[in-house]
């Protein structure tokens, strides 16, 4: 289902619609990271990684919990932009050779992916605010909120070390 397609007619069919795209690619993003955690030579990097497939985890239980909360079955539609993501970070990573240079397409590609998740949970905790569904709101804004946190820690690792070494 696109995101224009005969399926959304109300706002609230477009909330959920947006529920079950950031359902898929959470799911997605944690089948992701493993193999970016095996690749990622950067202690910090592996780290942070690390630390962001058990949040993804985290989120993933939370929006089970959010379609409970609204009645609705937890399921997902493909997210075409996520898995461009996804693609070009691992064509990203089976170019380089160079680990230094490898970190920093990991790291870049991780921040897309963060970038993407900030602006789908942004604008579920907007439109939740809209709808009048209070009871999911608080799910969404901690998700958002370690979002935000997580490429905030990326850009300081990216900025500290790994682009350095890149260069």
């Amino acid at each position: 289902m696109g995101i224009f397609t005969k399926d959304i007619h109300t706002m609230d069919d477009l909330f959920v619609h947006q529920l079950k795209d950031v359902y898929y690619a959470e799911h997605r993003i944690a089948k992701a990271l493993p193999k970016m955690i095996a690749k990622a030579t950067s202690p910090a990097l592996r780290q942070a990684f690390e630390a962001h497939l058990a949040e993804t985890e985290t989120q993933i239980g939370r929006l089970d919990e959010a379609f409970g909360k609204l009645g609705i079955k937890a399921e997902s539609v493909t997210c075409q932009a996520i898995d461009g993501i996804i693609k070009e970070a691992e064509e990203v990573a089976g170019e380089v050779d160079d680990k230094a240079v490898l970190d920093a397409g990991l790291l870049a590609a991780a921040q897309a992916v963060e970038h993407y998740e900030i602006a789908r949970y942004g604008t579920l905790v907007a439109w939740a605010k809209r709808l009048g569904k209070h009871d999911v709101l608080p799910l969404f804004e901690k998700s958002l909120a370690e979002e935000k946190a997580t490429d905030a820690k990326l850009s300081d690792i990216a900025g500290g070390e790994v682009n350095r070494k890149a260069a």
